[in-house]
Formats: structure tokens, sequence, C-alpha cells
């Protein structure tokens, strides 16, 4: 197909098209004439895991180039490739010296990465965003509420479950990492729904009061 076809195919502009192909983040098309070239089904799979990174991952062009590395890198397992994607979504925060709070935090975490037998390695960025996260909790007199960490561990891994089963229907690794990225924001975007749903109907049962009130 010619890049007009592509760009109606994918909804892409052609000059966006264009500037993938500058960047190195799209294959460039097989020449068919010294100003003609000709796209293949990979450059439109390319081009919607380009999309899903940029507008429902929100990853900047010199991330997702990191991503489509690994994706490229054939000695990579899936394994690997996926982290390579979704370690780029989990929140970074600021460094600094670390208070008694995080430090603290940072314990809980390896403690309850021991005890559920997760497979995270040292540097997983989910290990310092929880620790941030009970760090804050304990920061603002809350700390009771940590006390739920083994609960919501318990349905991080319902969910987690889930995700991988829904990545594990495509084929392909781009297809793998388009429905890893996708699952992980939209999916965390479906969980915080019913998630408030599920709250305002036990507040309502709890509390009183009906639907509206």
């Amino acid at each position: 197909m010619r890049m007009g076809e592509l760009s109606r195919r994918t909804g892409v502009p052609v000059p966006t098209i264009k500037y993938y192909v500058r960047e190195g983040l799209l294959p460039a098309g097989e020449l068919t004439s010294p100003n003609q070239a000709s796209y293949g089904d990979s450059h439109e799979q390319r081009l919607r895991l380009i999309r899903a990174l940029l507008d429902v991952g929100g990853l900047k062009v010199a991330a997702i180039s990191e991503v489509l590395a690994a994706v490229d890198d054939s000695g990579r397992s899936v394994h690997t490739v996926l982290g390579a994607a979704t370690d780029l979504l989990v929140p970074r925060y600021a460094e600094g010296e670390p208070d008694v709070a995080l430090l603290d935090a940072r314990e809980r975490v390896a403690g309850l990465v021991e005890r559920r037998g997760w497979q995270v390695d040292a540097d997983c960025p989910g290990r310092e965003a929880l620790a941030a996260a009970l760090a804050a909790l304990e920061r603002i007199g809350h700390k009771g509420f940590a006390q739920t960490l083994e609960t919501y561990a318990d349905a991080a891994e319902l969910v987690a479950q889930v995700d991988l089963a829904y990545v594990a229907g495509t084929a392909g690794v781009e297809g793998v990492v388009e429905r890893a990225v996708v699952g992980t924001v939209l999916g965390e975007a479906l969980f915080e729904a019913l998630r408030h749903l599920a709250q305002v109907d036990l507040s309502s049962r709890r509390y009183g009061g009906g639907a509206g009130e």
C-alpha cells in the first residue's frame, strides 16, 4: 500500500508517518520507484503500537524508541519486552534524601514481596511507587491504612491474572505489548470506576440513603 492508504487505515496523518520514519520509530517502506514506497501490514501494526504507546500510554518519543528497540530485539523474552513497556507507565517521584517514613515503607514493600513470593527485581519501579504511597500515608497520619496492604495485594494479583490472560489472547510481540499498554492504562481507569461504584453502593448500605442521595 502507499503511504496515503497507510494513513487512511490507521488515522495517522502522512506528515506524522514521515516523522516516525525519520526518527526511526517506523521502518521505511520498500522503494517501488525513486519517489514511491510500498508499506505492508507490519507497518500498519507498528503504527498502531506507536499510537497506543503515545496516546494511551502517554509515553514520549524517546521512551517509545526504547520500547520498540525491545520489541525488535529477538533475543529478549516476552517478559522482558513487557517489562520495558509497562515499567515506563509507573509514576516516578522526585529523588532526594529519604526520610524515616520512606525508609520504613521500603522495608514494608520488601517484606510484602518476600512474603508473597513475587518474582520482582529490586529495581522494579513499582516497588518505589508503592513505598512512596505508604510513606505519604504515614506522613499525613494514616499509617493504619497500610494494614490493608495484604488485601490490596490479593486484589492486585487477581487483576494481574486478568490482565495477562487478555495479553495472552493475541499473537506477535507487538500485539502483546499493545494489549499490555492499553490494558494497563485503560484497565486502571476501568478498575477505578468500578471501585467508585462499589464504594457508593457500600456507603449507601452502611450509612443509609438511597441511590442519588
